[in-house]
Order: C-alpha cells, then sequence, then structure tokens
C-alpha cells in the first residue's frame, strides 16, 4: 500500500474541494484531494458543464465547467496531489494530531486535517418507470445529463420534470433555437417548481413559439425501433393521452444519493447531512471538517458562494490546529501575494 503524508486531505474534488486546495495553498499546506469520479468539478463537470451559473462574483455569467477550468488553474501553482477515480473507504484517528485514510486504490494518506467536501456523494439520476427504458439509454435516445448542446443540434426534443434542471435546460436549448422544433417540457402539474424568474423567462420563450409545455401530464412510454425514438407517450391523471414527436427524451427527476463509508464514520449527522459547527466547519470529530453541499447546520444556504465561503473558513481553521505552535496573523491575499516556492 503507498502512503502520502500531507496537512490535508480533502474528500471530493467538486468547487468546495478544489477552492479548499487553493486556501491550503495560500496557507502553506500541503493537500490531497482525493475524488470518486474520473475528472475533476463534481457534478459541475459531470451534469451540467455547458449550463450557465449567473451568481458567482465579478461573473454576469459563467459556464459551469468553465469555472471548473479557472479552480483547477487557481491550484496550479501549488503542485496539487489529486487522486481520482478513488474513494476514501476508512478513516481513524492516529492521535489528536493525525490521521490515516485508506482509499479503494490501495492508497494510505496520513494527514494532520481532513476536510470533507464530497456534495451528495455518489450520486446517479432518478429513472422515470418506463417499460423498455434501457434500449434508448443504450442509443442516447434518453439521456439525464446535457455534457453538449451541441449533441441537440437539428433533434426534436423533448424535457421531462419541474424543478430548476429542467425549466433551465428548457430555456437554454430553446434559447439557442438549434433543436428541431420548439423545444416540449412535460410537467405533471400546472405549477413548476423552479426559480419564479426561470418560469417567467420560460413563459416568454413559448409565447415567441420557442418552447411549449405540456401540462398537466407525466410520461407514460416511448416508442420507437431498435433503439431509436419517435415519439413519447404522456398521459393526464384523467387517462388523456399525447404522442409527442421526439429524437431525445431528457428526464430531469433529481439525483439519487450515497455518501457511502462516509456515513459510518460519527461525524454527527442530520438527515445523511454532516452537521457542522457554521463557526468553524469542525464536525464532532476535532480536525474533521465539512464544506459545500454535504454539510448542515442552521440558516444553510446551498449555493456555490456558500461553499467557497465554508471552504475558507475551513482551512483557516485547520491552520489554527496544525500551526498550533505558530503565531497565525490573518492576511489578505492582495497582501501577502502568492506564496513563494
Amino acid at each position: 500500500m503507498n502512503t502520502i503524508t500531507t496537512d490535508v486531505c480533502i474528500i471530493g474534488a467538486g468547487p468546495s474541494g478544489l477552492f479548499a486546495g487553493f486556501k491550503c495553498g495560500m496557507h502553506k499546506l500541503s493537500f490531497v484531494i482525493v475524488d470518486a469520479l474520473d475528472i475533476v468539478g463534481g457534478q459541475c463537470a459531470t451534469l451540467y458543464p455547458e449550463k450557465p451559473i449567473y451568481d458567482i462574483p465579478a461573473h454576469p455569467s459563467i459556464l459551469a465547467g468553465e469555472m471548473i477550468n479557472r479552480l483547477v488553474k487557481q491550484i496550479e501553482p501549488f503542485n496539487p496531489i489529486i487522486l481520482l477515480e478513488q474513494k476514501i473507504d476508512a478513516l481513524k484517528t492516529i492521535d489528536e494530531d493525525t490521521f490515516e485514510l485508506s482509499t479503494s486504490a490501495g492508497q494510505k494518506i496520513i494527514a494532520k486535517a481532513v476536510i470533507v467536501a464530497a456534495g451528495v456523494g455518489a450520486f446517479g439520476p432518478n429513472r422515470p418507470p418506463i417499460d423498455g427504458l434501457e434500449e434508448y439509454e443504450e442509443s442516447k435516445a434518453v439521456q439525464y445529463f446535457v455534457r453538449s448542446k451541441n449533441d441537440f443540434v437539428g433533434k426534436s426534443v423533448v424535457i421531462a420534470g419541474g424543478g430548476d434542471s429542467a425549466v433551465d435546460w428548457a430555456i437554454s436549448l430553446a434559447e439557442d433555437g438549434h433543436c428541431e422544433g420548439p423545444v416540449r417540457i412535460i410537467h405533471r402539474r400546472n405549477k413548476f417548481r423552479a426559480t419564479p424568474a426561470s418560469v417567467d423567462k420560460m413563459e416568454e420563450l413559448e409565447k415567441q413559439g420557442k418552447l411549449q409545455k405540456i401540462i398537466p401530464y407525466q410520461l407514460e412510454g416511448l416508442k420507437g425501433e431498435n433503439g431509436k425514438l419517435s415519439h413519447v407517450v404522456v398521459k393526464t391523471l384523467k387517462g388523456e393521452e399525447l404522442e409527442l414527436e421526439a429524437d431525445v427524451l431528457l428526464p430531469f427527476y433529481g439525483l439519487s444519493q450515497n455518501l457511502g463509508e462516509i456515513l459510518d464514520w460519527e461525524l454527527g449527522y442530520n438527515e445523511k447531512l454532516i452537521s457542522v459547527n457554521p463557526a468553524t466547519h469542525e464536525t464532532s470529530i476535532p480536525g474533521v471538517f465539512a464544506v459545500g453541499d454535504v454539510c448542515d447546520y442552521e440558516g444553510k444556504l446551498k449555493i456555490i458562494l456558500t461553499g467557497f465561503s465554508e471552504s475558507a473558513t475551513a482551512v483557516h481553521n485547520a491552520v489554527l490546529r496544525i500551526k498550533k505552535d505558530e503565531v497565525i496573523r490573518f492576511e489578505h491575499s492582495s497582501t501577502t501575494g502568492m506564496p513563494q516556492k
């Protein structure tokens, strides 16, 4: 078993984990980032790299994938060690200043502090209960994530769902105008759960003929041959049925989430989220911190910006723990500049 000795082990390579790495580097702490996926970026990279994000400071709009690229570039000066396609199988306290972690790939990590930035953990789509679904999944006629909008150029697209993901993608694909005909969105209720501004935008696009709401209907079945989709069948609760011509169905019914072994670490939990002290972001185990979507406290706001702030707080308190024999003085990055190698 290989062993890496470091100051901080960061579990999760999403936005919060990457920014935690940057803050470690700024405080001259060594760090290792571990993630179960084969790429960095978490949901931003795997689920919606081409989805614009509007609430990142100084960026009126930035694509999720581009934001991840910039976070990676931000930590490059610190020569980060990033272990991908590995899960942390075990966390063990060696003494009050040391932790031992082991990964699914047989890697051992000795760290002085741990930051859990695991997001929702391992995730996958909630699949609609439709007969013969697998055949259309294999042919990519049914897709749960949008990796590239270019995949839908010239195709008739039907979206199912009433939340932010469904509405946001309906808007994005309709605005581009590259799909065949209006983008259609199915929802079983007349009212959508997405943000009011997005719903208003959707209504505007429908008036322009770029988008069509199919409500109140729900998915009933698929029609086609040899994995080639021809129609999406929808039905109301009263039994009224429609067949919508379609090349692609995008069901957005949320994600199934699994934190795996993390739930066995006795960190203190609230409905499968890790409870933390919001002043430090420390868990019930001293020296183990949690940030981002995986952590919970009163008033928690689940947005990327909050995750960045939580990461900065967690790293600051990790510094106080790791360098407890030193006098730590907070300084702004504009004063310190980038640490010298």
